[in-house]
């Protein structure tokens, strides 16, 4: 166990307590034992300086490729974990589209031990909801649980068989786990490369529709209203889609749901000539959809900021539009894009941010941390609000550097990272 700590005089911030002050945290055992003014360090305590500096509950990540098991040129547990700590996330949701797929106890054990391993920042595996991610049989939810998957998803492929959909609910409703879900119907969006629209057609690329997302979206929360389930939508994109949720969430539907930097920040646009690092799936869409997905954001419609973090290497991303694969990487860019954007901007107050990349995923998956309450797990993040610095994937622990977003001048950066007491990442003076 981490010897005792005491971060000295930073920004407080924690949501889950209302608490915004110059404070200090005394961590004892791996555990938050006091948050106040004036508290003496405990004899041999390692004492961090903070002053000027945001401390906050460590930022959770619900929704990240690893790449591993079988796509380790791409990123493994072990970089992407490191990755995560670089950008202030103390823990990550893995999602199970491996090779092999994260379909049962042993992979589930493997995710959780690897992870382990790498001392970084936690990495929590998310199981596949159907064997082998083909959509036809559900896979054994409660010994996923028990070897400690904290949900289920296909995602990657999304499930096409409503009562698969239904009966996934339904199981998962007796563990008090969400079933997290992409959604798509691949009968309108198959064989689509970007979002369907007059830049596609400019490029003579095929689209994807609003449509294909939002007819999943509004199939999922009518079934997480039939089971009483907990439905988590990802990677939001579209106006329409906002809407539905905006209005299940009034209907008492237990709905959570994410917004990623990519589709709160870009358009189809970015996509410009052919630029495979805008590729991504959902695809970026119009600036009516990129709007509704900020406005959802900001009044906590979407309630999740996650990444859809999605390494690939230089060579596969380098080939032709149409050939190359979906995604971009994004757990070390996440804080510095976000606090640009939204909080320097004056759109979002820090304590929002927080809860939005904090303890808003600690709540929607039932996830340690989220808080710096008396006794809860020393998940740690502290930044600097104000340092200026410009995104360079070449200095990107991740194995890979598909962003759109080189060269950007950012305002603020992770610090320090904190996992049950022990520093995990700290920034290079």
């Amino acid at each position: 166990m981490a010897r005792a700590m005491l971060i000295r005089g930073g920004r407080v911030i924690d949501p889950s307590h209302d608490v915004d002050d110059v404070l200090d945290v005394l961590v004892v055992e791996g555990k938050v034992a006091r948050v106040g003014r004036g508290i003496e360090a405990p004899e041999g305590a390692e004492v961090v300086e903070a002053g000027g500096l945001v401390v906050a509950p460590g930022f959770i990540d619900v929704h990240v490729h690893l790449r591993e098991p079988g796509g380790e040129h791409k990123e493994t547990i072990a970089s992407g974990a490191r990755a995560a700590a670089a950008g202030g996330f103390t823990a990550v949701c893995a999602m199970p589209n491996t090779d092999p797929v994260i379909d049962s106890p042993a992979t589930v054990g493997f995710v959780r031990s690897v992870g382990q391993e790498a001392e970084a920042a936690r990495v929590y595996p998310v199981g596949a909801l159907s064997v082998g991610q083909k959509g036809e049989r559900l896979t054994e939810i409660g010994e996923l649980v028990e070897a400690g998957a904290v949900g289920v998803t296909d995602d990657g492929n999304p499930v096409m068989n409503s009562g698969l959909m239904r009966l996934a609910l339904e199981y998962a409703h007796a563990f008090d786990i969400p079933v997290a879900d992409h959604c798509e119907d691949l009968g309108l969006s198959g064989g689509g490369v970007m979002n369907e629209g007059l830049v596609a057609s400019r490029l003579g690329l095929k689209g994807k529709p609003n449509a294909s997302e939002d007819v999943h979206t509004i199939r999922d929360l009518l079934l997480a209203e039939l089971t009483d389930g907990r439905i988590h939508l990802q990677h939001v994109s579209t106006w329409a889609g906002v809407d539905a949720i905006r209005r299940a969430k009034s209907r008492g539907i237990r709905v959570t749901a994410e917004a990623t930097p990519h589709h709160l920040l870009l358009t189809e646009e970015a996509v410009g000539n052919y630029r495979t690092d805008a590729k991504m799936n959902p695809p970026l869409r119009t600036a009516r959809d990129r709007d509704a997905v900020r406005e959802g954001f900001l009044d906590g419609t979407l309630d999740v900021l996650a990444t859809d973090h999605a390494p690939h290497h230089y060579d596969e991303k380098e080939q032709a539009f149409d050939d190359a694969p979906f995604g971009i990487v994004g757990l070390e860019t996440a804080l510095g894009l976000v606090h640009t954007h939204f909080v320097v901007s004056g759109e979002m107050d820090l304590r929002t941010m927080i809860e939005r990349m904090s303890t808003a995923p600690a709540r929607a998956f039932n996830l340690a941390g989220g808080s710096l309450g008396e006794g809860v797990v020393a998940d740690v993040t502290v930044f600097d609000p104000n340092e200026e610095w410009e995104v360079d994937p070449g200095s990107f622990l991740s194995r890979s550097r598909n962003t759109p977003f080189t060269g950007d001048r950012l305002v603020g950066r992770p610090w320090m990272t904190i996992v049950e007491g022990r520093i995990v990442w700290q920034r290079e003076s």
